[in-house]
This record gives C-alpha cells, structure tokens and sequence, in this order.
C-alpha cells in the first residue's frame, strides 16, 4: 500500500476507446473509468492500478503508459508507487 494520499486516476489524457473496447493509452474500458473515480480510499486505487497493470501486459502494447503515468505523478508531486518502480 502506498503511504500517500490516493493515487491519480491511471488516464493519461487521450481516452480513444478502439482496442476492443480498452482506451488506446491506459488500456482502461469506459466501466473502469467510472469505477476508478468512485474508489476513494488508497488501498482500493492502489488495487485497482495492479489490476490495470496484469491487464495492460496482458493485452500488450501499452509500455508508453508507463513513462506517461510517471510525468503525470511528477506533476501532481506524488510519489511514485512501488508497483512501477522497477516495471
């Protein structure tokens, strides 16, 4: 668990649903993207971003994610968790 203040939403801007129905840069389905803005505790977001990981290798072609989640984080001056430190 993350000793911070809830994780952003994993989006990263660009919510173009083509990949059978998963957004192009987060992998994310329109039913997730309404769930993540529900979860409000840290331990829930910090799940549902694990989810979203096994999720993104398991339909490949998101490594761009990564780098552009990290920006984000940076920008929010939120630290990065542990799930993406060595990924």
């Amino acid at each position: 668990m993350t000793k911070f203040k809830t994780l952003p939403s994993p989006c990263i801007g660009v919510c173009t649903f083509k990949r059978q129905g998963h957004c192009i840069a987060c992998s994310m389905t329109k039913e997730q993207k309404k769930l993540v803005k529900r979860l409000k505790k840290p331990t829930q977001r910090d799940a549902f971003l694990t989810l979203l990981i096994h999720q993104q290798r398991s339909l490949g072609r998101y490594a761009h994610w990564r780098a552009a989640y990290l920006k984000k984080l940076a920008k929010k001056d939120r630290p990065v968790p542990p799930l993406l430190r060595n990924t």
